[in-house]
Order: structure tokens, then sequence, then C-alpha cells
């Protein structure tokens, strides 16, 4: 999910891979907000970012100079995860929500090193985003992304372009990474979590990372929410037992909840070092 950049709207359909998605044309676009998505590409490298967008990255590192190094360990932490998903649960279907600009390591790069025919939906709320990722993507596997809003469950579901693409009776990985800390305590972030996990058939995995504040100095934590601070979010750092209460009716996966480099599909592997700014999980559906 992301946020800012937007403006007017007009929507229109366009097939993606051969599968009909909307298709949202944005009008005047204020290259002067700064956006989550594109402040995250800032990090990976990427070249899909503004003035605005670098100028707000700029700062943050000036108080935490390890941000950056997060973002790859969140793109590590889904190379990780990835083939444990595929070669060891079979799971082929993919549902990303939250995407942002499908760019530098994303799922749909990874996932056909280990399964060609595996199915990927991305969902972000930024219709921005969802325009210019559209133009991103291409050739296979099947992928599309879908306008769609976290907070609006429901409505992701019954999404055309999500269900002629993903069967919801076979199990899906669904994928919330660095996300659900743009969602404050009053838009029901755990609700439309469980919303998600109902629908989901046995089998299925909640794969989530989420930012936090556990032993951040207070100087650095309000300079990363200030400057992420965009049109409708900003950051909520959660603690370990917050973000945990996200896997009711879950059962975790080995290591459970750990920092972001250290989560390994192995029983009793760990893996040290790497920074504190997120943690991470993997959970199956009994």
């Amino acid at each position: 999910m992301s946020n800012g950049g937007g403006g007017s709207h007009v929507a229109v359909h366009q097939k993606v891979d051969g599968i009909m998605a909307d298709h949202v044309v944005p009008g005047k676009v204020d290259f002067g907000a700064t956006n989550a998505a594109r402040i995250f590409d800032y990090y990976l490298g990427g070249k899909d970012n503004y003035a605005a967008d670098r100028e707000a990255a700029r700062r943050i590192l000036a108080a935490a100079p390890d941000v950056p190094l997060a973002a790859l360990e969140n793109r590590q932490f889904l190379k990780r995860v990835i083939p444990f998903l595929i070669e060891e649960q079979g799971i082929s279907q993919f549902v990303d929500i939250g995407s942002g600009l499908p760019t530098q390591g994303n799922v749909h790069q990874l996932v056909p090193q280990h399964d060609p025919d595996a199915r990927i939906a991305y969902v972000d709320n930024d219709a921005v985003v969802v325009e210019h990722g559209k133009s991103l993507l291409h050739g296979p596997p099947a992928v599309t992304i879908v306008c769609g809003d976290l907070r609006e469950p429901e409505r992701i579901l019954s999404h055309p372009g999500l269900g002629a693409l993903v069967d919801f009776s076979h199990p899906v990985a669904l994928l919330m990474t660095l996300v659900l800390h743009l969602i404050p305590p009053g838009d029901s972030p755990y609700e439309a979590v469980a919303t998600f996990r109902d629908a989901l058939s046995p089998g299925s995995f909640l794969v989530l990372s989420h930012a936090t504040g556990d032993g951040r100095e207070p100087e650095a934590l309000t300079e990363i929410s200030g400057r992420h601070d965009t049109d409708s979010a900003r950051l909520i750092m959660r603690s370990r037992a917050e973000i945990a209460r996200f896997f009711d009716g879950f059962e975790l996966v080995d290591p459970g909840i750990v920092f972001l480099s250290q989560w390994a599909p192995i029983r009793g592997y760990f893996l040290r070092g790497g920074t504190r700014w997120g943690y991470c999980g993997v959970g199956k559906k009994p």
C-alpha cells in the first residue's frame, strides 16, 4: 500500500497478460508530494522516484542511516520465503497487498525462478502507482496489478481482476510486507487481516513484515515517522507483541517472529546480525 502522488483519475479497462483489470489513468500528478512506494524504491537503488522522495529519504538517512539496509533485508526475506512456499509447501498463487512499485527484486521477478507457471496479483491503493506498475509488468508468469485498499478487504477479495487470476478455494500466499505500519489503529488493521484470513483456504500462508520501534531512540523514530508522513498515512511503529496479533488464526512457521535479517525456514537455524527496524514472520492457516 502506498500513499500520495495522486490527483484526479479516470477508470477504464485494459487487459494485463490476458486478464481484464481496472486501468486507472492518473490526472494531474503532484510531483512535489512524497510517496512511500517511491521512497522505498529510492532505498533499493531504483529510478522510479522524484526529487521530493529523494529529499525525504535523505532526511531520514540523516537520522537513521541503516534504513536502506532494512529495505534490502525485506527483499532478502522475500527471497528466502518464496522458495520455501513454492518448493516445500506447493504454493502457486501469490497476492501481494500494498505492493508499491513492482521493481527491484519484487515477487514477479523472484517467483518464476522456482515456478514459471505461478500466478501473482499485486494490489495497491495508489492509482498512480498502479498505473506505473502496469507499465513495468510484462511477460510470464501470469501477473496483474489492481487498485485496492487494505482497509477495504471485501472490495479487494471481490475485485474481478483479482478473481480472474487467483482461486481462493486453493491455497494462496498472502503477502503484506512493510504495509501494515501505514494503517493506524482507527482503521482497524487487525480486523482487516482477519477478514483476509477467513477468505483463505486451509494451507494458505500469511507473509508479513512490519516496522518497529523496539529499542530505538525517540528522535530517530520521530524523524522517520514524520518524513514518511504522506497524503494519508504515516508510519505506525508496533511492538513485537502487537505484530504477533496479526497472526491470530495462523500457525507460525519457525523461527517465528524475528527481525528481518533473521528469518530462515530451517528448524533450529537462526540468522544473526542486521538491522532492528522491522519484524517479519510467516503463518500457515491450519
